[in-house]
């Protein structure tokens, strides 16, 4: 039978190992880490990640990679299937040196889930080891998605962030919010722009979709999900929402 232990799939000596394993609704796995680098896949159920540089919503058919040694922790809303493909450092050269949604294409959930039927020490020259050489071709090829909410490293522009995560419906304006952080509004919005490649508005429109879509996956009524992250109506936020997913990173 197969390990749903983590730690299990570290020191395999192959490319690829991959572990199948569910959570009920509200788990969490708490803050870790893992000596390979992580391919975690929502097969079923959305999962929202956290590290020090950021947030990361990963709902169904898509992907978080997470590079080796990255400490991060993972909520689950509505109950999660997942997979969790862990990789050799030897074969991830050239792969992402940060945490990033990807896409998961056909090919990859097939590859994934057909290599989940093979032995954990699968034969390297036969299916297993075409499948494992089919799944790290498919993740190398994998388009970024815009799923991410970055975090600044500057203090008071990490106050500000951590503030609207908190409350997404907090409707300051910028010299408010420029007032709060005890910056200027030119300094905040410099700063958001140069340390998370976003606007602040486009900052704060990600922090709401990240909070519905986790509100949504646990099964709230989508109206009141819409007044809890700060729109007006739910086609606003239906728009958002597609916006951002349907949008290029």
């Amino acid at each position: 039978m197969r390990s749903i232990q983590a730690e299990d799939y570290q020191t395999v000596p192959r490319a690829v190992a991959v572990m199948p394993k569910t959570y009920a609704a509200g788990s969490r796995t708490g803050r870790h880490t893992h000596p390979r680098a992580q391919l975690l896949y929502a097969t079923a159920g959305l999962m929202v990640a956290t590290a020090e540089d950021g947030t990361w919503v990963v709902p169904e058919g898509h992907a978080l990679w997470i590079p080796p040694g990255l400490p991060h922790a993972v909520a689950m809303h509505g109950d999660v299937s997942m997979c969790s493909a862990y990789l050799a450092l030897e074969a991830i050269t050239g792969f992402p040196a940060r945490a990033r949604v990807v896409e998961v294409s056909a090919l990859l959930a097939a590859a994934l889930a057909a290599l989940t039927r093979e032995p954990v020490l699968y034969d390297e020259a036969g299916r297993g080891g075409h499948l494992a050489a089919l799944v790290l071709d498919e993740i190398g090829r994998a388009p970024e998605t815009p799923l991410t909410l970055p975090l600044p490293g500057d203090a008071r522009l990490r106050r500000i962030c951590i503030g609207l995560i908190d409350d997404p419906a907090l409707d300051l304006d910028l010299d408010a919010w420029a007032d709060q952080a005890g910056v200027s509004r030119r300094t905040l919005t410099r700063g958001f722009r140069h340390e998370t490649g976003l606007s602040f508005g486009q900052w704060r429109a990600r922090a709401r979709v990240v909070r519905a879509l986790a509100l949504l996956a646990d099964g709230q009524a989508p109206r009141q999900v819409a007044a809890c992250v700060g729109y007006r109506s739910l086609q606003a936020l239906r728009g958002r929402i597609g916006n951002l997913i349907d949008a290029p990173a």
